[in-house]
């Protein structure tokens, strides 16, 4: 489904996920006039294509975006499924308009705005802002040999459940939190080696994303009063050791190798020579931000990023991005760090558009 909006909107949002639902929030109270435009087909943003088990850091008090706590859980921490619902009962309380369905291939230029071009119709508003996130670009690095392995190659972003790999020979390639804990329950079914660039770097085990938020948060404030923050050990970007995690210490299982070197067609071969065969490939490597939909408009740089000002794009006076990493607003990735970032934003918006009368 489509929609065109006649006259002009205020305000087009293009994704249906945390950043997008925060934005709405604010847009909400500002009284202009705006709409969502979500490619999904229901609610729930990127975590409804998270793997089955997978888990919040934090509970659900410190895993909630602007003006609704996410209802607390019998367990210490929420399920993907508990953050889906959130999210559906969030929107449903507010009202949002959101259009679903709805993909936006490009945005491109009109006089007086910009125009939000999906299958079959588009919208047009003075401003976007575009909170599409990452989950849609998946990226898998290039090993020699790549295209003559016959075995599987899945990214953790298609990744379901481990019983898919039971019996089987995987790697599981990533040094982050999806790669631990991936592999964390695959080597339960499977035979699974870990491999990543460096050392895995692990959180004390009792850090969960409450003290990352924290330590962020001091951090910036550090930052505005031009003092050197303090660097404790350990960052956003380490492993925290939820349950899974700890679990597979418990085994003896938790380490990793470094990467190797190319592919053949049955497995790989290591730095010493050894090739291994190998049934399947799990690539935990992280996203690249999902910016298809502003190439048309010359924004996107070679890093795949729009150079941005405060999350407005410094070559675009009417576009702004939310929840895409630290560089669209410290934190603003995750549940609870979004909704600094997204008031912000509403704030700029209507400060411009304020301009404009």
């Amino acid at each position: 489904m489509t929609v065109n909006q006649n006259p002009i909107l205020d305000v087009v949002v293009i994704g249906g996920g945390q950043s997008a639902l925060t934005a709405a929030y604010f847009l909400r109270r500002s009284g202009l006039s705006y709409v969502l435009l979500d490619a999904e087909t229901a609610p729930g943003g990127a975590w409804r294509h998270g793997w089955d088990s997978l888990r919040l850091f934090s509970p659900s008090a410190w895993s909630s975006i602007a003006g609704w706590p996410m209802p607390a859980v019998s367990e210490e921490t929420p399920h993907r499924d508990d953050v889906v619902d959130y999210l559906t009962q969030y929107e449903r309380r507010y009202g949002f308009p959101i259009v679903r369905s709805t993909r936006v291939t490009r945005v491109e230029e009109i006089e007086g705005g910009l125009r939000a071009v999906s299958e079959g119709g588009y919208s047009d508003a003075r401003v976007v802002i575009s909170a599409t996130g990452t989950w849609g670009c998946p990226f898998v690095p290039t090993y020699p040999g790549q295209e003559v392995f016959k075995g599987q190659q899945i990214h953790s972003a298609q990744y379901e459940r481990p019983s898919d790999f039971e019996g089987k020979t995987v790697l599981v390639v990533g040094g982050g939190n999806s790669g631990a804990q991936i592999y964390a329950e695959v080597s339960k079914v499977g035979q699974a080696t870990w491999v990543t660039n460096e050392a895995p770097k692990f959180l004390p085990d009792d850090v969960d994303g409450r003290v990352l938020f924290e330590r962020a948060t001091a951090r910036l404030k550090a930052q505005q009063e031009g003092v050197e923050p303090q660097k404790p050990v350990g960052g956003l970007g380490d492993i925290v050791m939820v349950p899974p995690v700890l679990e597979a210490r418990g085994r003896g299982v938790l380490s990793a190798v470094r990467p190797f070197t190319h592919f053949t067609s049955s497995g790989v071969v290591w730095p010493s020579g050894v090739e291994t065969k190998v049934d399947a490939v799990i690539w935990c490597t992280g996203f690249s931000p999902a910016l298809d939909h502003l190439r048309d408009l010359g924004v996107v740089g070679h890093d795949g990023k729009v150079a941005v000002d405060e999350n407005r794009s410094v070559d675009l006076p009417n576009l702004w991005l939310v929840g895409y990493g630290d560089w669209t607003g410290l934190a603003s990735a995750t549940l609870i760090g979004v909704t600094r970032t997204a008031r912000e934003v509403v704030k700029q918006v209507q400060s411009y558009l304020a301009g404009l009368a």
